[in-house]
């Protein structure tokens, strides 16, 4: 259904009307318009994950092959964040986030596709804050759409806010005469949320015309609150009724509760979210910091099964999930699990050196003077 309209020639990167699923028809305010930014469905496979307990299976939805400067699951988000900065007339967009941030990235991509100006607001250490960012993984793609970025150290950025700082931009591009529409971190608001409601749809879909699988168990990682908040009411309102599990990469589950109960409150769903999520806690380190066991898990998982995992994101999640496992196998025995792959891949090539004793081996190919040419003498040159 939705791959065959993706097929019609100038479908991508058009604006078209949006009608909630009906199970989602109460939630209010719904939109009624998005941009098509995505390569919809990502498909659904099995995951073979090594020492998995009895019984159980995991599968993978792959919103990492959701595009490629455009890719993750931010781009389901931007779908309807960005139709309505169309809508409002907006000439510009401004978005916050971290040096390596996914969504920045996303969004300056997404706003250029549109003829928009993009402006990011992104948090380095302290250190770094008066220094040339570089052009490693996520900013090399901003600064080659021409993305305007204003670098706050973290120490600021924890003092002022995400809001605040938004705010400050945005008063001195109205200043301008521009007019600047705001995304908040990660895409997560609302409107946002809106982005993994319909992705329950595709998922929904996808398991009917299967017709031979049923996920008992949603996995993901949460790093700003928006997809699991879409995922969890999604899930509870749809046909699907599978338990939501997320891992935060970030702050702490106590937020995140608090945080998607503001996002489904903004929809008047008039559910919990302690009701429809679990939340455990899988930062580690930090945020996007990882320990040598995090990155060493990567390597291995994408030697085992090819699946890439981002070390920020999913990679943290799929870690946790699988130490849960390790450590509480009656709670996972004999269950289908869906594991929802968010992206990230350009954050991988910011942890190239921590990476470096971790990856594959190479060797120089040997070549004795005795291989023959093509011509059949023994000589190489």
């Amino acid at each position: 259904m939705a791959g065959a309209s993706a097929a019609k020639i100038g479908s991508f990167l058009s604006k078209k009307p949006y009608a909630p699923p009906s199970w989602a028809s109460h939630l209010s305010p719904a939109p009624s318009q998005t941009f098509s930014l995505g390569h919809f469905p990502t498909p659904i496979h099995k995951w073979n994950l090594p020492n998995l307990p009895s019984g159980t299976e995991v599968w993978i939805k792959r919103d990492d092959l959701s595009g490629m400067q455009l890719s993750g699951n931010k781009v389901r988000k931007l779908e309807f964040l960005m139709a309505d900065a169309v809508a409002q007339g907006a000439d510009c967009v401004i978005t916050v986030g971290g040096i390596q941030s996914n969504h920045c990235r996303a969004t300056a991509v997404a706003a250029k596709y549109l003829n928009l100006d993009c402006y990011l607001i992104l948090r380095t250490s302290k250190l770094l804050v008066d220094k040339d960012p570089g052009l490693v993984g996520n900013i090399l793609v901003e600064r080659l759409v021409g993305a305007h970025i204003d670098l706050v150290s973290k120490e600021e950025y924890g003092k002022i806010g995400s809001v605040v700082l938004a705010d400050l931009l945005k008063r001195k591009l109205l200043e301008e005469g521009r007019k600047p529409y705001v995304i908040p971190v990660g895409g997560s608001n609302s409107l946002g949320t809106w982005g993994y409601i319909e992705a329950i749809r595709e998922i929904e879909h996808q398991v009917q015309i299967s017709g031979d699988v049923q996920f008992d168990d949603i996995v993901v990682a949460c790093g700003s609150g928006g997809t699991i908040a879409g995922l969890a009411l999604g899930s509870n309102l749809s046909s699907l009724k599978a338990k939501v599990h997320a891992f935060s990469v970030c702050d702490d589950p106590g937020y995140f509760y608090h945080y998607v109960q503001g996002l489904i409150d903004g929809l008047h769903s008039g559910l919990d979210s302690h009701d429809l999520v679990s939340i455990e806690n899988a930062k580690g380190l930090g945020y996007a910091m990882n320990t040598t066991e995090e990155l060493k898990f990567v390597k291995d998982i994408a030697a085992a099964t090819g699946i890439v995992l981002d070390p920020v994101y999913s990679g943290k999640a799929a870690y946790g999930m699988l130490k849960d496992m390790a450590s509480k196998p009656a709670k996972w025995e004999g269950r289908k699990i869906l594991f929802v792959h968010t992206g990230g891949l350009l954050g991988l090539y910011d942890k190239v050196d921590e990476l470096s004793s971790l990856s594959g081996s190479w060797r120089r190919m040997d070549l004795e003077e005795s291989v023959p040419r093509k011509d059949g003498t023994g000589k190489m040159f």
